[in-house]
């Protein structure tokens, strides 16, 4: 399994990828900084400068540490398990992901992907 390292502060997260398109496409734009902004106390979001390969999927359940591509253009890390009716493209999902939440917090904050020496 393909992987890439999310930098929160001075917490990394390693992220094991699904074998797909969108994480493909995820890959080469790495390395980026990118600022993740809050929706619903559960989740960050950022809207990418391009759209990425979609294949949407009723997913039911999101689980913490789950990254994901809502339509073709707007890339979430949720940091809550929860139930949902709407559709993503599953694109990884941080392995370890204890304190995401408190790494996170609230309100907007600064993400760097970027590929790990295990890709």
């Amino acid at each position: 399994m393909k992987q890439i390292k999310i930098q929160v502060g001075d917490v990394a997260y390693t992220v094991g990828l699904y074998e797909n398109d969108t994480a493909q496409a995820l890959t080469q734009l790495l390395p980026m900084q990118i600022d993740m902004q809050e929706l619903n106390g559960n989740e960050k979001y950022r809207y990418l400068s391009r759209p990425l390969p979609a294949n949407e999927q009723n997913v039911s359940a999101i689980h913490t540490g789950d990254l994901m591509l809502f339509g073709k253009d707007c890339l979430v890390l949720f940091y809550e398990d929860f139930s949902t009716p709407y559709r993503y493209t599953k694109i990884g999902y941080i392995q370890n992901p204890e304190g995401l939440a408190k790494a996170l917090g609230n309100g907007t904050i600064k993400v760097v992907f970027q590929a790990s020496a295990q890709s």
